[in-house]
C-alpha cells in the first residue's frame, strides 16, 4: 500500500465530523522489520531534502502537531526527524503561558518562535491551544484579561480562527510553508496507553492526574477540534488528520507528508557564478601550492 497524503488532508472550507475520520487504517507495513526499513528510507530522504532546504535558504517550514494526550506526538517528532541536522531544526513545546505572555495577544509567544528561512520549526502544541483547551475551559480566558466587550463566546472563536488564518496566509506570502498534523486517537486507545503508563514503571513519569481529568472532556475536545480543523485548514496551510491508534503507521504517514511538501518546493543548491568560480579556483591553486613538499 502506498501512502497518499491527500487521503488525510482536510479539504479547505469543509466542515469536519471526526467520527467519519478513522483512527486506524490498513498499515503500509507488513512487519516491524518492514516498518523500520520504510521509516529509515523516509528519514534518509528527509535528511537529504533538509540539507538542500538549508542550502537554498528560500523557504522556512513549520510543522505543527496537535493531539489528545498519549496520541504519540513526541514519538512521531523523535522518529520522523531523527535524521535531520539539529542545526537546521528547532522544536518548541508550548505549555501554560507566563505572566508576560498573558499580557500580549494570543499569537505573540508563538510568533517569536517561528523558523527562519532555511530552517524547520516544530511546534509541539501551538497557538491552536487558544481555540482548543481555552474553548473547552473558557475560564482560562479570565487570565488573559481581555476587555469585556471582546469576550463574547458567540464570536470569539470565529475571530480567533480568522486571526490564525490571516497569520498563516501572511507567512505563506513570505516563504513559510506550514504543515499541520492532528493525530487522531480513539478514546479506547488512549485508555490502553494510559494503563500502560501506569503499569510500566519506566513510563510512570508520562502520566499525571491532570491527564485523566482532561479525558473527562473528550467529547468537548472532539467538538473543538472538529470546529478548528474545518475553519483553519486552507490550501496553503492544510491540516492532516493522521490515524494515530497505530503509532508506527502514523509516523510513516507523517514522514511522507513532510517529504512530499519539501519536494514541492522545487529547491536547488545555489549556483556558482563566473566571478565566484574564479575566486574558488584561485583559492584552490593556493591550497595546492601548500601541499607536501611546498616548503
Amino acid at each position: 500500500m502506498k501512502i497518499n497524503p491527500e487521503d488525510f488532508r482536510v479539504p479547505a472550507g469543509k466542515k469536519v465530523d471526526l467520527q467519519k475520520w478513522p483512527t486506524r487504517v490498513k498499515p503500509v507495513y507488513k512487519s516491524k522489520k518492514k516498518y523500520a526499513k520504510l521509516l529509515q528510507q523516509q528519514v534518509e530522504e528527509l535528511s537529504s531534502l533538509q540539507r538542500l532546504h538549508y542550502a537554498s535558504n528560500r523557504h522556512a517550514v513549520l510543522l505543527i502537531f496537535q493531539a489528545m494526550d498519549a496520541a504519540g506526538k513526541d514519538g512521531a517528532i523523535r522518529h520522523v526527524m531523527s535524521g535531520v541536522n539539529p542545526q537546521g531544526c528547532q522544536v518548541f513545546s508550548f505549555k501554560h503561558p507566563s505572566a508576560t505572555e498573558l499580557d500580549h495577544d494570543f499569537l505573540w509567544r508563538t510568533t517569536q518562535a517561528l523558523p527562519e528561512r532555511g530552517r524547520i520549526g516544530i511546534f509541539n502544541r501551538s497557538y491552536y491551544e487558544e481555540v482548543l483547551i481555552v474553548r473547552v475551559h473558557p475560564e482560562i480566558l479570565r487570565e488573559q484579561r481581555l476587555p469585556e466587550a471582546l469576550v463574547d463566546t458567540n464570536t470569539l472563536w470565529q475571530e480567533r480562527y480568522r486571526s490564525i488564518v490571516d497569520l498563516e496566509n501572511h507567512l505563506y506570502r513570505n516563504g513559510t510553508r506550514i504543515i499541520k498534523f492532528f493525530l487522531h486517537l480513539s478514546e479506547e486507545e488512549q485508555r490502553k496507553r494510559f494503563l500502560d503508563r501506569i503499569d510500566e514503571p519506566e513510563k510512570n513519569w508520562k502520566f499525571s492526574l491532570a491527564d485523566i481529568e482532561e479525558r473527562k472532556f473528550w467529547k468537548q475536545y472532539m467538538q473543538a477540534y472538529a470546529a478548528c480543523l474545518g475553519a483553519t485548514s486552507t490550501k496553503t496551510a492544510p491540516w492532516y488528520v493522521v490515524p494515530a491508534d497505530d503509532k508506527e503507521n502514523a509516523r510513516l504517514i507523517i514522514a511522507q507528508v513532510i517529504v512530499d511538501t519539501f519536494k514541492a518546493l522545487n529547491m536547488r543548491y545555489p549556483e556558482t557564478d563566473a566571478k565566484r568560480r574564479k575566486e574558488l579556483l584561485a583559492i584552490r591553486e593556493e591550497l595546492v601550492r601548500e601541499g607536501p613538499g611546498s616548503d
